[in-house]
């Protein structure tokens, strides 16, 4: 079938789910083998997840290193039809695939994404960018913009950080974050911590901790210091959650927003 550019290429299955196929050559590795190697991957939005995930061709899957699986995690996919274990180098990584039941993706194989549940490969990439996580939605956009708005953060009061030369960053369904340089930000108040995220559109990020005590969630503060390259205005700048402290814009207080990360910031 022939799309126009305008037209959306996802289709829907019978059982929910979501799927359309990517132009990317994506390839998963563990330690030194290639497990996947595909120049036709489709990626697969499941009912009530967000992000989407990758679905493989049978032929560009190393399936001799697919064995039935012994333990099946029943109910972890939606509507997945049979798993498997996959065995590299004597290693066995329980549940590490499976096939899903539609029509529409019969033939295909789908993989954990990287270290998920301690049981999936160790590198995956898009063309020659590793990517982390899970694989970026292509219909969702991250977009990081210098600006000249005048932010200031407080918490429980104490104004915190305060700057005419922030970057915004916009993605796609949560708020927009605010990116201050360090000299802006009253270091002095946090302290560092060995904590670390990865997230597929902007890199891995260090954090800080609020020292102040009170009901404040640790990591409040984090940063990314060599973000991937959409993102680089970004690049050594500091951003608070919007979901726990005060952000004043232009002299206008924001609302703290209710987001995925609000019931988990404590944790």
């Amino acid at each position: 079938m022939t799309l126009l550019p305008t037209e959306r290429s996802i289709r829907t299955t019978p059982e929910g789910l979501l799927w359309e196929p990517s132009d990317r050559w994506v390839r998963g590795r563990k330690a030194d083998v290639t497990v996947v190697d595909s120049r036709h991957p489709v990626l697969v939005w499941e009912p009530g997840l967000p992000v989407p995930q990758y679905a493989f061709p049978r032929e560009e899957v190393r399936e001799d290193l697919l064995r039935p699986a012994k333990s099946p995690r029943r109910g972890t996919h939606a509507g997945s039809q049979i798993f498997y274990d996959l065995e590299v180098h004597g290693e066995l990584l329980e549940n590490a695939a499976w096939t899903f039941p539609a029509d529409d993706l019969a033939g295909h194989i789908a993989f954990e994404w990287f270290r998920r549940w301690g049981h999936s490969l160790d590198h995956w990439y898009e063309e020659e960018e590793e990517i982390f996580v899970h694989p970026r939605d292509p219909h969702k956009r991250v977009d990081a913009m210098p600006s000249s708005r005048h932010v200031r953060v407080e918490i429980a009061g104490t104004v915190v950080a305060d700057t005419r030369r922030p970057a915004l960053l916009f993605e796609t369904a949560l708020p927009t974050r605010y990116y201050i340089p360090a000299e802006d930000v009253r270091l002095d108040l946090f302290e560092p911590t060995g904590h670390s995220t990865q997230c597929p559109y902007k890199g891995t990020a260090r954090y800080w901790t609020w020292r102040g005590g009170g009901d404040v969630p640790p990591n409040i503060v984090w940063s990314y210091p060599d973000p991937l390259p959409a993102v680089a205005a970004v690049r050594g700048l500091l951003a608070f959650f919007n979901e726990a402290v005060d952000i004043t814009v232009d002299g206008e207080r924001r609302e703290r927003p209710v987001t995925p990360f609000t019931a988990t910031l404590k944790t």
